[in-house]
């Protein structure tokens, strides 16, 4: 009972193209990729997928929120005894201690480097392999994306893009 978790951004229109955007009009939704020091201005969706790659949950925030904040959001029902792998971004230790204790659900964060908690390097490498699959789970969803998810309202757009996973959770059902 293992899962990954991780969020991915999601444009609603270039930056070029903010001022003229009509789906959204909030300084919220303007959020930075730090990995490819980029800034986009959409949604970020944060996911939780099996070990195999199969989505479990996702939740829908504004791009310029923390991951933290969508870790919150989650509904995390999963059976007692289950492990979340995240990155570094998810570092909340009342969280995990909360997760821990009530839930019975061990939050893995591959630990910063001069953390109040710090890992041995061997949980650090298990860590660090354990969640890399949530990388190529996202490339495989935006795959399904079109150049331009075309949408007259907001929430229209957000169901389309769940519809995309959710296309992807069928296909990788079956597989």
């Amino acid at each position: 009972m293992e899962y990954l978790l991780d969020s991915f951004p999601v444009p609603v229109c270039n930056n070029i193209r903010i001022a003229r955007c009509r789906l959204i009009n909030s300084e919220d939704y303007r959020g930075y990729i730090a990995s490819k020091k980029l800034y986009f201005y959409g949604v970020r969706i944060h996911l939780l997928s099996t070990k195999e790659g199969i989505p479990v949950e996702w939740v829908f925030i504004p791009g310029s929120s923390h991951d933290v904040s969508g870790l919150n959001l989650l509904p995390l029902n999963l059976p007692p005894g289950s492990e979340i792998y995240a990155d570094k971004a998810f570092n909340d230790y009342e969280m995990e201690d909360q997760l821990a204790e009530l839930e019975k659900i061990s939050l893995e964060i591959i630990r910063k480097k001069k953390s109040k908690r710090e890992d041995s390097k061997w949980v650090h490498y298990i860590k660090q392999t354990s969640r890399h699959f949530i990388e190529t789970v996202f490339s495989r969803i935006t795959r399904k994306f079109p150049k331009n998810i075309h949408a007259v309202t907001f929430q229209g757009f957000l169901l389309k893009v769940s519809s995309f996973i959710f296309a992807y959770t069928l296909e990788s059902s079956f597989l």
